[in-house]
């Protein structure tokens, strides 16, 4: 399976409350008005939250499918190479989490 732009909208549309718009010349997603997937490098990857000591030990295990952009360094932000996802329950969980991170706690309880 290929994992697509069109398979990220689709994952992060259905979280309760997502909304798409497009800024820095790119495709971004916020729930609550609160960043948490953009969709930059041509929809061939995605950037999501990630608490920084979880992210540099994905970084380490699967540096083919995740990385860290320079400019995102300090901040608790991950990228993911769309075409090293596994299937489509990996990234529903990868967009999952990043939206659990940005999402009201009313919105938490309910998912």
């Amino acid at each position: 399976m290929s994992t697509t732009g069109d398979d990220v909208r689709e994952v992060a549309m259905s979280l309760p409350e997502t909304t798409e718009e497009f800024a820095w010349g790119m495709p971004i997603f916020r729930v609550a008005r609160k960043l948490f997937l953009t969709l930059p490098e041509e929809e061939t990857s995605i950037a999501v939250r990630c608490p920084v000591l979880e992210r540099d030990e994905l970084v380490r295990a699967e540096p083919e499918k995740f990385w860290v952009a320079p400019h995102e360094a300090t901040q608790a932000w991950v990228r993911v190479r769309l075409a090293a996802l596994e299937d489509r329950g990996e990234l529903t969980d990868i967009v999952r989490d990043s939206w659990r991170q940005a999402a009201p706690k009313h919105l938490i309880d309910g998912d």
